[in-house]
């Protein structure tokens, strides 16, 4: 971001300014572990931490200063709530940006979506993008500070635990194009079914301007909701089907190393070379090149420059240790997810035997029972040896669970050179422990 005096940040926040800093704020930190010389921090007050406690701990970091609800120490912006100072903070810095920005929101693949959609779209210039999971009400209005005179467009994503919370977070970051991924069941416990969570996802549909665009996947059930909240909008399809404006008509594996997908939009073939692994890749690649044509890129273009997106770690992420390859992909849990792990390890060639360890799924409210139920009937008809993890995996019905990473980390030291792995639960489990 451009250095700014605290003073000046206090009037875009709307708060009271507190023992003045002449020293300028160059960047924002959340954490007093990360905190440095030139930060504002944020004083968020947690679950289980408040950031409050933590004023004499950042301010000896050299922090220029503190945006915090309440009185602390040293040089501070006193605001009576940081989740609507920070709006305030997105949307000054928003306001100053005219290109498109691309929010994007979906039950799964809303961050791989987002760094292919930031390839693809890097044919036109810099291209300024969500960092990590910075996603939320506290982290996605920092962003937009950072952006440039050279920035050609801006890929946000979006987090949902609730309903309101995009409708928030799209008030200040004020997309011109929405794209869903899909409607799957991740949160459901939040919003008490998909119909709630389709509900949620269409607030971003919803805050799109008279002539903005909507990205949708043509062949999710909640279609007919999604495209209700989009209007009068324009609106631009992606899926395997002839009805789809970017449809996908192949995929080709190559092994451990990748995939190779074609498809066209509209009647203009494209063919994508991405180094990574799964059939559900597919989608968010026909996402990226969807949106990337509606800007007006030409979609072999678009399609060409995924082979430069980095997708995180721990999502279909290809490890090997001794001549065992491992299918990590760790970083969340859905039906959808779980089995197109599943389906991509069985497709991959191995010589020896395969293993998989299967966390169990979170946040799937009243359905949590079927669907691990309807997961494990699925691995039954496969030849694939499955340890299950956490207390809900029991509803696999595939044996008891493994009860610590120590136990599952001796029922896998038999693996050899030729054998495989792998390795798929929700985030909170940590399964990437066992690699350790």
């Amino acid at each position: 971001m451009t250095p700014t005096f605290l003073r000046d940040l206090a009037v875009i926040v709307s708060g009271e300014l507190h023992d003045d800093s002449p020293a300028l704020v160059s960047g924002f930190a959340t954490d007093s572990r990360e905190a440095g010389p030139g930060d504002l921090f944020l004083a968020i007050k947690g679950v289980k931490v408040d950031g409050h406690d933590f004023d004499e701990q950042v301010l000896a970091k050299g922090v220029t200063g503190i945006l915090a609800e309440r009185p602390v120490m040293g040089p501070h912006i006193l605001v009576p709530n940081l989740v609507q100072a920070l709006g305030k903070l997105g949307s000054y810095y928003r306001d100053q940006f005219a290109g498109p920005v691309i929010g994007i929101t979906g039950s799964a693949g809303k961050t791989t979506t987002k760094e292919f959609l930031a390839a693809a779209l890097s044919p036109l210039g810099e291209i300024l993008k969500t960092e990590g999971n910075r996603n939320t009400e506290y982290t996605a209005p920092l962003l937009w500070p950072e952006v440039t005179p050279e920035t050609q467009a801006v890929v946000v994503e979006m987090a949902m635990r609730g309903l309101g919370q995009i409708a928030h977070l799209a008030s200040f970051s004020k997309p011109t194009v929405g794209v869903v991924t899909n409607i799957g069941w991740s949160h459901a416990s939040e919003v008490g079914s998909r119909e709630g969570i389709a509900e949620a996802k269409s607030e971003l549909l919803s805050a799109l301007p008279g002539d903005g665009v909507a990205v949708l996947p043509i062949e999710d059930e909640f279609f007919g909701i999604l495209a209700k909240a989009a209007g009068n909008r324009q609106i631009y399809t992606f899926g395997s089907t002839e009805a789809a404006d970017c449809r996908v008509i192949g995929i080709q594996s190559e092994g451990w190393e990748g995939s190779t997908i074609n498809g066209f939009f509209a009647d203009i073939p494209w063919q994508a070379h991405i180094p990574y692994l799964g059939k559900h890749f597919a989608q968010n690649v026909a996402a990226a090149i969807c949106t990337a044509a509606a800007l007006g890129l030409a979609p072999q273009e678009a399609a060409e420059a995924l082979g430069d997106a980095e997708i995180p770690p721990m999502r279909m992420q290809v490890l090997e240790k001794d001549g065992v390859k491992i299918l990590l992909d760790a970083y969340n849990a859905s039906p959808a997810s779980m089995r197109g792990a599943i389906e991509t390890f069985m497709s991959l060639p191995v010589s020896g035997k395969r293993v998989a360890i299967l966390g169990q799924m979170n946040e799937l409210g009243d359905e949590s029972d079927r669907a691990h139920r309807e997961l494990g009937e699925y691995m039954k008809t496969l030849d694939l040896a499955a340890l299950v993890f956490g207390p809900l995996s029991a509803g696999y019905g595939l044996g008891a669970p493994v009860e610590s990473i120590s136990d599952l980390k001796s029922q896998i030291s038999d693996l050899k050179e030729g054998d495989a792995i792998l390795i798929k639960g929700s985030r909170s489990l940590e399964l990437e422990k066992v690699l350790a």
